[in-house]
């Protein structure tokens, strides 16, 4: 599995900005998506995952109510939809594919290669 991430920017606080995260090659073989994030000087930190159907997600408490990640099945394509961002999101984001669901970094098997979001206050 290949993904691509890609939506990143700088942005104000408060604004919203949408990461798109499209995935090829032996697709079938993940059962969801995540998204991690990682600030300088922290570790990575898992942010939201979703199964290719869509019909289950899950999110970091940091994010909740504030990120919405979806699926485009027919596009091969998941999105993290950000909103109110705070200073604190800023990041590379990671996307990620694991045969599993789960929160754990280590339960994902194929990483894209991050899209940096910069939030300024």
């Amino acid at each position: 599995v290949q993904l691509q991430a890609s939506g990143g920017g700088l942005v104000q606080a408060r604004a919203s900005l949408r990461l798109s995260c499209a995935a090829s090659g032996r697709t079938f073989s993940s059962r969801a998506i995540g998204w991690f994030r990682q600030a300088p000087g922290k570790e990575r930190e898992f942010v939201a995952f979703i199964n290719w159907s869509g019909g289950t997600t899950y999110y970091a408490d940091s994010v909740k109510g504030r990120f919405t990640i979806s699926s485009d099945n027919a596009k091969n394509t998941v999105y993290l939809q950000m909103s109110s961002l705070r200073p604190e999101d800023t990041a590379v984001y990671y996307c990620a594919a694991s045969r599993r669901f789960g929160a754990d970094s280590r339960m994902y098997d194929y990483w894209g290669q991050g899209t940096q979001v910069t939030v300024s206050s």
